[in-house]
């Protein structure tokens, strides 16, 4: 049984895992457990694709079968979660760029996503990490 913050903790795992094998492996393993999982890479200049960065959480959520493609709630739920992820970076990527990784979990009614990056210029980066969760109606 996972509540919200077993979820939280999924989609952290998820967005900071180093290779595409290895999040393939977690995503795998959380199947197992009932809980849905989809990431999907993300970068560029921050603050001018924070609208990209929601769209990519949404397809891959719809592709993924971890939102029904049809329910402007499971719609709602995820483009605001990552909203709110974003946000909690933002302060720190004004005119920087960045590259990372959007994770997204759904066990049930719980829903979370989470935004990991490295930004900045050249070699001096700075990592990120912001988390939204929202509740939905359970599939």
């Amino acid at each position: 049984m996972y509540d919200s913050t077993d979820v939280a903790k999924a989609a952290i795992r998820v967005a900071i895992t180093s290779s595409r094998a290895e999040e393939e492996r977690l995503i795998l393993k959380l199947k197992e457990k009932g809980v849905q999982a989809v990431a999907v890479d993300v970068g560029g200049d921050i603050v001018n694709s924070v609208h990209v960065m929601i769209e990519r959480a949404l397809i891959a959520s719809r592709k993924s079968g971890l939102s029904r493609g049809d329910s402007h709630l499971d719609d709602g739920a995820i483009a605001g979660a990552a909203r709110e992820a974003v946000n909690q970076i933002a302060v720190k990527t004004i005119g920087l760029n960045g590259g990372g990784k959007i994770a997204v979990c759904r066990y049930k009614e719980h829903l979370s996503v989470c935004v990991f990056m490295s930004i900045g210029l050249m070699h001096l980066n700075e990592v990120v990490i912001g988390l939204g969760h929202r509740s939905i109606p359970a599939q």
